[in-house]
């Protein structure tokens, strides 16, 4: 799957090319609270948001029935974004093949 929560963040910010330092500075934490954080923490509710914020991101609940589809179209774009440069013609055409016209489609409905 994608990991803890912990390594999903220090992912993030490795992804964002930014170092402790920088996080710290970001959210106004100390350089031992944000590696014990990283490391192996259990961060309060709002020392998240914090967190996400500073990694200009989001927490959110997403239903385990529908973290696969979420997770489809996350990895989808995340080569796009590491990659920095834009998809050609023939790139994109296959991904709109692969991905059905509304990928977000029901994605956060109740499945009965």
């Amino acid at each position: 799957m994608a990991g803890s929560l912990l390594q999903q963040l220090k992912k993030r910010r490795l992804m964002l090319g930014l170092k402790q330092h920088d996080m710290i500075m970001r959210i106004g934490v100390s350089r031992q609270q944000y590696q014990r954080l990283e490391s192996k923490g259990n961060p309060r509710l709002d020392t998240l948001e914090l967190i996400a914020k500073g990694l200009n991101s989001e927490l959110m609940l997403i239903p385990k029935e529908k973290v696969r589809a979420v997770v489809d179209v996350l990895e989808s774009v995340e080569p796009e974004l590491a990659s920095g440069q834009k998809p050609s013609k023939q790139e994109k055409d296959n991904k709109r093949k692969s991905l059905s016209d509304d990928p977000w489609q029901d994605i956060l409905e109740d499945d009965l």
